[in-house]
């Protein structure tokens, strides 16, 4: 599959790159894509959440009642779960929701959703750019140019450029990543997803 190097003003530079059928024409893998979606999302949550047990309550350790002859039943502390005020029985305890995903299951991952993207146009090839200053106003221009504003687009640059991605940074439905970057995740949630030149070379070696 080819596709028409843009320019920053839209326009095509007259080159054409190549995309590697072993990478953005396989046949998706909807489960790998499902556990690396996944795994993601886990490694974000912060796992902070934490109630009370029993022994942790303050309160009296007192038998509040005699064990026997009350007709109701036994109680040894005030600080028991059935009691309002009690510790929680079995409650959320501070955890890591991370777990691990073999690289050839992410691998497949990332292609699958390159494959999808592929097959749905959603895919544009910048010619390598950068900015002289960080300016919102030139990064909305190059995105109106190539047609996406409004849209969420995903940037993705070979290595870190700090004019572009603080040109990006105010933008809700723009994102600038760099190739190691790059999630499954991040691909799917974008409508359109932009490589520069030398970060699709990247890619393609590294995949």
């Amino acid at each position: 599959m080819e596709l028409a190097v843009l320019n920053t003003a839209g326009k095509e530079t007259g080159r054409k790159v190549e995309l590697m059928d072993t990478i953005f024409s396989i046949q998706p893998n909807d489960h790998a894509i499902y556990l690396e979606v996944k795994q993601h999302l886990a490694s974000k949550r912060q796992g902070t959440h934490k109630s009370k047990e029993r022994n942790e309550i303050a309160g009296s350790t007192r038998k509040i009642k005699r064990q026997k002859g009350t007709g109701g039943a036994r109680a040894g502390s005030i600080k028991n779960p059935l009691f309002t005020g009690g510790g929680r029985i079995f409650g959320p305890q501070p955890r890591d929701y991370g777990f691990k995903l073999n690289k050839k299951v992410k691998s497949l991952a990332r292609k699958s959703a390159l494959t999808y993207k592929a097959r749905n146009n959603e895919i544009l090839v910048l010619e390598d750019f950068t900015l002289e200053a960080p300016k919102t106003k030139d990064y909305i221009s190059i995105l109106n140019n190539l047609k996406i504003e409004g849209k969420k687009s995903l940037v993705v640059l070979n290595e870190p450029n700090k004019n572009i991605y603080l040109s990006s940074r105010n933008l809700t439905d723009t994102r600038v990543v760099t190739v190691s970057e790059l999630t499954t995740y991040d691909i799917l949630n974008s409508t359109s997803l932009i490589f520069v030149e030398s970060s699709l070379d990247k890619i393609q070696k590294s995949l």
